[in-house]
């Protein structure tokens, strides 16, 4: 099937001083020659005008050629860029439809990028996450997955599995050989060292898990127990009306913030209580929605009126979702700020109204993601990546178990071979095309 030549929008849409039209594909040379009179020099700033069919001219600006197989797609590839006003951009865009390209999907160009072999899937996905940085730790982490880090420890892991391999299966393809090239010590110290190479790696994947994606904080407990003061607490603004009148908040209410480049996704819920008050049930209803979809849940209590919060019934909240208790109005008592462990679970003692104890909070929400100390030499990471980290994992610590009970080497080999081949799902070496269309569906149009 021959290769189609896409065109895209490849800045925001809007009024702006730039806008840029990205072409991608075998028919480049005329699309240029049809818009700009000739194919400019590969990689050299042409400026030109841009020409309508009648030859009229509809903007001039920059054109730039970078010929195949050195551009980003791998594809030839023409820029056009042109003042950057709606009416001027669709003129352009359509220009280069008439001239026989079509409209690109959301992604096509990252996705011929990773399929001619410029880039692999992690690094695709990177230039996604680098637009979609939220911080800008994300944007420094994103910006190292998209020079490979990731990518480079994946394949090390890769490299090391396929040399335990080999071992085994030698020794099954060569069965009558008086010399066993794969002694049990031998293997079982390499499947061990690459377990440990796996638990790094995971460990590192979930801290960019949580970088890339953030962390969901619902902040619930019974009324008047100030959870809209830890929120304006927590995001340093009054984002949130508090008064003295129990049930103030009937709707969530949702700010994010960020902590030393975490980002943190906060909801604040209505008072969890018994009411008549149809708006009041209906803010409840959405709390406990709320409660089910949380990674942490921020417990707040009156700590001045009830010190040891003796009333608090674990029913209320789901079982998956851990719970940090907060004891808050420690300036209303003679007890200071501080954390400990309690018979209902960890908690932390402070005031939202004054501050004291704020930093003792974010610092145990950043512990609970597993954000310890500078993240420099890290990397983004989605949850398929750990997904199949973990799955690699499973089968590696399966074929320990074999090698510990001197199981049969065909079995071992199959656990090896599905490590491997899970391995090869993140850079997209075994990579199904449902996966690559929901991956490269949620990226922009032009990218």
């Amino acid at each position: 099937m021959p290769i189609e030549t896409i065109s895209a929008l490849a800045t925001p849409p809007g009024i702006g001083g730039v806008g840029i039209v990205r072409v991608s594909g075998p028919l480049v040379p005329t699309i240029a020659i049809g818009i700009v009179r000739r194919l400019p020099r590969p990689r050299r700033a042409t400026f030109a005008p841009f020409l309508a069919a009648d030859g009229a001219q509809i903007d001039q600006g920059v054109a730039l050629f970078f010929p195949a197989p050195h551009s980003f797609t791998g594809e030839d590839v023409l820029e056009l860029q042109g003042h950057g006003g709606p009416v001027v951009m669709d003129l352009l865009l359509r220009r280069t439809l008439e001239l026989g390209a079509r409209t690109a999907r959301p992604g096509e160009f990252s996705e011929r990028a990773f399929l001619n072999g410029r880039i692999d899937l992690v690094q695709a996905e990177a230039v996604a996450d680098l637009i979609e940085s939220t911080t800008e730790t994300a944007a420094r982490l994103a910006s190292r997955t998209l020079q490979g880090e990731l990518s480079r420890r994946v394949h090390a892991l890769a490299a090391g599995l396929a040399r335990v391999r080999t071992l085994i299966e030698a020794t099954m393809d060569f069965p009558d050989e008086q010399i066993d090239l794969a002694q049990p010590d031998q293997l079982t110290n390499g499947v061990r060292h690459l377990l440990g190479q796996l638990d790094a790696l995971i460990a590192s994947a979930k801290q960019g898990q949580v970088l890339r994606e953030g962390l969901h904080v619902v902040i619930a407990g019974p009324p008047n127990a100030g959870k809209s003061s830890l929120l304006n607490a927590l995001s340093g603004s009054d984002v949130a009306i508090v008064t003295s009148i129990p049930g103030t908040t009937r709707d969530i209410i949702r700010q994010e913030i960020q902590i030393d480049g975490m980002p943190l996704h906060v909801m604040d819920t209505a008072g969890m209580r018994e009411s008549a008050d149809p708006i009041e049930v209906e803010g409840v209803r959405r709390a406990q929605q709320q409660l089910q979809q949380a990674d942490r849940i921020l417990w707040v209590f009156d700590g001045f009126l009830d010190p040891t919060h003796a009333g608090f019934d674990p029913t209320r909240l789901p079982q998956r979702v851990p719970v940090t208790f907060i004891r808050n109005k420690v300036d209303l008592s003679s007890d200071p700020p501080g954390a400990c462990d309690t018979a209902a679970g960890f908690a932390i003692a402070l005031s939202a109204r004054t501050g004291e104890g704020i930093d003792l909070l974010r610092e145990h929400l950043k512990r609970t993601a597993g954000i310890h100390g500078e993240v420099e030499g890290q990397f983004l990471a989605r949850r398929r990546h750990l997904a199949a980290l973990e799955g690699a994992r499973h089968h590696l610590q399966s074929a320990l178990d074999l090698l510990a009970q001197d199981g049969a080497r065909d079995l071992l080999a199959e656990d090896l071979r599905l490590g491997h081949r899970a391995l090869g799902e993140i850079t997209g070496e075994f990579t199904s095309d449902d996966l690559l269309g929901s991956i490269f569906s949620t990226f922009c149009i032009g990218k």
